[in-house]
């Protein structure tokens, strides 16, 4: 695939022996490089005119750009972006410096995604695999690593919980909504199903271990052991993380192979950026989500108490959903396409390199800052996550999904934003919970 539409990004060689018909277009990305026209190699290489040259780069930033900004609708959020920096820099309220940072980044969250497929075309399938799964959560691994920076650990986890459980019951409650409406029944890979849904029961189980460790007070050395414990359970799930990926594109690839001819519009994806330009435009993209990310980090404290809104409200509902607004839009298209697969590929798979790597990977990024991140998520929370993957993991049993599960997983989902908006959420869980003061109960009034 990558080797064939590779010839549109390639210098031609053009040889004395064939007529002007046969010359083919080129772009100058090629990473050979071309030939002095006086050089004798018997090749008969030459360089190209100076007008060609200029055509070819001209229609090469066509193309990128053309893609990039054009390429998809929700690229008019871009303009929150300035609006954001103008805002920091007039000091306007901090509620509109959050807002306007989370709808700039959703779209570059997107168009970031884009770009790591257009660098994967370039690449064998192991690391294209290994590319998509780094850069899949960039977004969330940027804001947490900000967070971190200002010691915003509960905001740290709340967001990457607020992921997990979007993915896992919203964007796939939609998906099997929509789908099962244009759709009686739809299968999908049972066996990659169930692999996702093991892993996610070990991100459970090492979440669950330090909350149940502070929650029963069994710990040796105060909070010396929950802390050692997240750090050594964070070791063990990226490389449990990185065997899977192993599994997945290396011994036991068949089993992930796309059913039914699903993957063949991918496969005819159109190579635009060339693998020089992909690389510039990460590095341009990560940039400017670093800088919002700072934005909306340094502001979400303050949004909060505007809006008298709980901040766990903010990071496990909000920051998810509009932050990966694309994302969870693209899930919902597949499903009612009759791609379910890839439904699943979006929702499931997010949620397992959120639970997997992304939690882990930023405990051991405190680790290494000096910050006490570890995976004591707090009881409610962890409940909550170890409830939502046991449902998910029950509805993906049969292999078949309709209308009627997506239902119950999007009942459920807002079963769970109820719930974090009347949780009462303490930064120490050491500090008991404020309790309104004592009085007196009214007598029940009688009849009469």
């Amino acid at each position: 695939m990558a080797s064939n539409s590779r010839k549109s990004l390639e210098l031609v060689d053009i040889s004395h022996h064939e007529s002007d018909d046969d010359h083919e277009e080129h772009s100058l990305l090629s990473d050979s490089k071309p030939r002095d026209s006086d050089s004798d190699d018997g090749v008969g290489r030459i360089r190209l005119p100076k007008g060609a040259v200029a055509a070819s780069w001209e229609e090469y930033w066509r193309k990128s750009l053309v893609a990039l900004f054009l390429g998809c609708s929700l690229n008019v959020l871009l303009v929150f972006i300035p609006l954001s920096m103008l805002a920091v820099s007039l000091k306007w309220p901090q509620g509109w410096i959050f807002t306007f940072s989370l709808l700039g980044i959703a779209p570059l969250a997107e168009r970031l995604g884009f770009v790591t497929e257009q660098l994967a075309l370039y690449t064998g399938p192991t690391l294209g695999g290994l590319l998509n799964a780094t850069f899949g959560n960039a977004t969330e691994l940027i804001i947490s690593i900000f967070a971190l920076q200002n010691g915003l650990i509960r905001v740290v986890q709340m967001s990457l919980l607020g992921s997990i459980l979007s993915n896992m019951l919203l964007v796939l409650g939609c998906a099997f909504y929509v789908g099962g409406l244009r759709y009686r029944e739809q299968k999908f890979n049972r066996t990659a199903a169930l692999v996702n849904s093991g892993l996610l029961l070990m991100a459970v189980m090492g979440l669950t271990a330090p909350a149940v460790l502070q929650s029963t007070h069994t710990e040796l050395h105060e909070r010396d052991s929950e802390l050692g414990l997240s750090r050594f359970s964070s070791v063990m799930m990226l490389v449990a993380y990185a065997c899977y990926l192993y599994f997945q594109l290396k011994t036991h690839a068949h089993l992930y192979d796309d059913e039914g001819g699903e993957g063949d519009d991918d496969d005819d994806e159109e190579q635009v950026l060339g693998f020089w330009g992909a690389i510039v435009w990460m590095g341009i993209i990560t940039i400017f989500i670093s800088i919002l990310s700072e934005y909306l980090v340094d502001a979400i404290e303050g949004a909060a108490d505007a809006w008298d809104i709980p901040v766990a409200f903010i990071s496990v509902i909000i920051l998810p959903i509009v932050g990966n607004a694309a994302e969870h839009a693209s899930a919902i298209m597949f499903a009612a396409k009759d791609k379910v697969d890839i439904s699943l590929g979006v929702a499931i798979g997010s949620s397992t390199q959120i639970a997997m790597f992304a939690i882990p990977f930023c405990v051991v990024v405190g680790w290494a800052m000096g910050v006490p991140m570890d995976l004591n998520f707090h009881l409610f929370e962890t409940a909550t996550l170890c409830m939502t993957v046991l449902v998910v993991a029950a509805l993906l049993q049969e292999g078949e999904s309709n209308y009627f599960k997506g239902i119950m997983l999007v009942l459920s989902y807002l079963i769970v934003a109820a719930s974090f908006y009347v949780h009462n959420d303490i930064e120490d869980p050491d500090d008991p919970i404020p309790m309104a003061p004592a009085s007196s109960p009214s007598p029940m009034p009688f009849p009469g």
